[in-house]
């Protein structure tokens, strides 16, 4: 017998994980009961709020990775964007900081479990750093997010890349359990409960194998990756030479208040500098001046896999800004620069 394990955390959309739900319990009557079907949780049997209303689910049992089968994480609802617990990037990573994320590890290293997830349940995971250099596809206003993390962003229905399976935007969470049951049960029993749900499977499963896009390929005819493009200065900018130093920041994140060290040199016109965060040393990617503002990339791995855009403004020895991933809240920048 087949385990299905949809997992449920507080705030949970709540048509990422029923409409699943369904799918396998029509195709476990036509398969003589070869699902087992039941709704989890990261802690065990409880009472889950979902973010439709504050609609209390029932969930009967404990997230198990090591059961095999198929686990189904759906995303989140809520207000789009914010920093109020009732938004959906904070439940995410509310989410995402609880054990899941370590159950979910551990189920992606074994051959015998298959993880999908609906709508944000990707984001879920590459918040927890689970997805860097994996093909997925989250609700179309997150994909900037999922970019951030290290995962490739795909657009499309359903991105298939082996023992992940992702799924788009909310409603898609039907395709997704249509074409798992299509992928482990076969056909005719996808068939038959489509023909029940009076409903047709959407969109063509993109999946990194066949002949490869020629618009995806680069000069050396090779697959492009996810990447930034070479940057270069056209001009020199009277203002570059106010950045230069050590400057201590204070980045103020939903999940807390970040600690920060920027080290920025300047020569000629050109920028190049480092950050320090938690032990961990990065280079600032692509800082160019555009206006009043110095702005950049940066790669972090601590607290989570990210990839932040920061824009700020240098008056005198004080420097404040922004530092943002997709459609994550914008976080609030202040320091000072080191004598």
């Amino acid at each position: 017998m087949l385990n299905v394990q949809i997992v449920l955390f507080d705030g949970f959309d709540l048509l990422d994980a029923i409409a699943p739900y369904e799918v396998f319990i029509a195709a476990s009557t036509y398969a003589e009961e070869a699902l087992r079907v039941e709704l989890v949780t990261a802690e065990g049997p409880r009472h889950v709020t979902s973010g439709i209303q504050g609609l209390v689910i029932e969930a009967t049992g404990k997230l198990n990775p090591e059961c095999g089968g198929m686990i189904i994480v759906p995303g989140a609802s809520g207000k789009v964007s914010g920093e109020e617990p009732d938004s959906i990037p904070i439940i995410l990573n509310r989410a995402a900081g609880t054990e899941i994320s370590v159950q979910i590890r551990q189920a992606l290293e074994r051959e015998d479990v298959l993880v999908a997830t609906v709508c944000g349940g990707s984001l879920l995971l590459a918040m927890a750093g689970l997805l860097e250099g994996r093909h997925a596809v989250t609700h179309h206003m997150g994909m900037g997010v999922l970019g951030a993390t290290g995962a490739f962003p795909i657009q499309a229905r359903i991105v298939d890349d082996g023992n992940l399976v992702s799924a788009g935007g909310v409603t898609s969470g039907l395709d997704v359990a249509l074409y798992l049951v299509e992928r482990t049960l076969g056909p005719r029993i996808a068939h038959a409960v489509e023909q029940l749900f009076e409903f047709e499977r959407r969109g063509t499963v993109w999946k990194a194998e066949g002949v490869v896009r020629a618009d995806d390929m680069d000069a050396t005819g090779k697959e492009e990756g996810i990447g930034f493009a070479p940057f270069a200065i056209d001009e020199v900018h009277a203002s570059v030479p106010l950045y230069e130093g050590k400057w201590e920041v204070i980045i103020s994140t939903p999940i807390g208040k970040l600690e920060t060290r920027f080290v920025i040199h300047t020569d000629n016109g050109s920028i190049r500098g480092t950050a320090t965060q938690d032990g961990e040393t990065v280079e600032l990617i692509h800082p160019r001046v555009q206006g009043d503002k110095l702005v950049w990339d940066l790669r972090l791995s601590k607290p989570m896999k990210l990839q932040l855009h920061f824009e700020v403004i240098v008056q005198g020895d004080v420097m404040t800004g922004t530092a943002k991933a997709g459609f994550l809240p914008a976080s609030k920048l202040t320091g000072h620069r080191l004598v």
